[in-house]
């Protein structure tokens, strides 16, 4: 998006050049050795390996694009990745420096998923304290912090970051990619698109669905089952269809066969399949801790229910399940929103305007720069 808009300097990425879709290759530069060998560890279910080349990956692709940031008015980089690049990118050009934050808090998503898993009496793996420290630092040096959904929003506020320094700068959808197909049969059926695992609160949907005969609800769970996971899955065995990671590309014949998405996450920024189930005509049941009141409003095109709850989640099945005109309404509305949010061209321009605002902010006396036609 900023590409489009004449905006963008140069990407800066850990994934090899290949898989950077649509950009010249002249304006990305790629270091993707231990990303890479991190992704190869995961996939092959070495995620001991994966988890410890976590920290060096940070550490050195910092270090490196610290580096090697070229002139800029606006230095943008995912939290965690940026400590010493933002502060070359302000030291060398004066740049605005945004902390882009995907999930809560981190502090806020340390606890409350230590918590989930005291809760299931599952050994939590804490988010390395040294990762915990770097976002801090982050959050207290930058400029700006993006963050995608209210939610984040007040998981930074109640740790103390003052609200003017945030900006809620929500995701976009595909609607190319993510558009509805027609549904096969009758089934009333629940899908979940994304990791199978404690923190997306799988074991409360599969709680919800299982008040209901196999006669009544079928549950899809497409996506990567972590090896925490397997416990809370072969309580409700049976119960469901497991269908592995899906190509992104082809994920929307999947939605279009479902009459609800449901997502019961414990903790995430703002989940980006949420607009695609949207997209693709289905009604949401969501967790508060999952940005869904930033896509949708509760009663009209899905409901928002608290974390935790399997009940509310059961209600809202059962609603839906005895009220077909109703889950029809829901879905059409749901198209309807999903398709004024706007694809990812509104949130680029959502972005450009967070950028603009922070440059006039710092100028003399409030002075509006040219910022839209600088580089980020």
């Amino acid at each position: 998006q900023l590409a489009r808009a004449g905006a963008l300097q140069r990407l800066y990425t850990g994934y090899p050049r290949w898989k950077v879709d649509g950009l010249p290759p002249e304006r990305v530069s790629t270091f993707p050795w231990l990303t890479m060998a991190a992704h190869g560890a995961g996939r092959l279910g070495f995620h001991s390996l994966q988890r410890s080349l976590n920290w060096p990956l940070i550490r050195s692709f910092d270090s490196w694009l610290s580096s090697r940031i070229e002139p800029c008015n606006v230095f943008h980089c995912l939290s965690s990745f940026g400590v010493a690049s933002h502060r070359a990118a302000k030291a060398r050009y004066g740049a605005l420096t945004i902390c882009d934050r995907g999930s809560s808090h981190i502090q806020f998503q340390d606890d409350i998923l230590r918590e989930e898993y005291f809760k299931l009496g599952i050994p939590y793996r804490p988010i390395d304290p040294r990762v915990i420290g770097r976002e801090l630092t982050e959050y207290e040096e930058c400029d700006v912090i993006f963050v995608p959904s209210r939610f984040v929003q007040r998981s930074f506020i109640e740790r103390g970051i003052a609200e003017d320094k945030l900006r809620i700068v929500p995701y976009g959808v595909d609607l190319e990619m993510f558009r509805p197909t027609r549904k096969d049969d009758k089934v009333f059926r629940i899908i979940y698109v994304g990791e199978i695992s404690v923190r997306k609160g799988i074991h409360y949907l599969l709680e919800a669905a299982s008040r209901f005969s196999e006669t009544e609800v079928e549950v899809w769970l497409i996506g990567a089952a972590l090896p925490e996971a397997q416990a809370l899955l072969k309580r409700y065995a049976g119960r469901f269809r497991h269908f592995g990671v899906i190509p992104r590309a082809e994920l929307y014949r999947y939605y279009s066969q479902g009459s609800v998405f449901v997502i019961a996450s414990i903790e995430e920024g703002l989940a980006l399949v949420q607009a695609q189930a949207m997209a693709c005509g289905l009604p949401v049941i969501a967790t508060t801790n999952t940005g869904a009141e930033d896509l949708f409003s509760d009663g009209v095109e899905g409901f928002v229910v608290p974390i935790r709850d399997a009940d509310a989640i059961a209600e809202r099945i059962a609603r839906l399940l005895s009220r077909p005109d109703d889950r029809e309404m829901m879905a059409q509305a749901a198209l309807k929103r999903v398709a004024a949010i706007g694809g990812w061209d509104a949130y680029g321009q959502r972005a450009l305007s967070a950028y603009a605002s922070g440059l006039t902010s710092r100028a003399p006396n409030g002075q509006r720069s040219n910022s839209a036609r600088l580089p980020a």
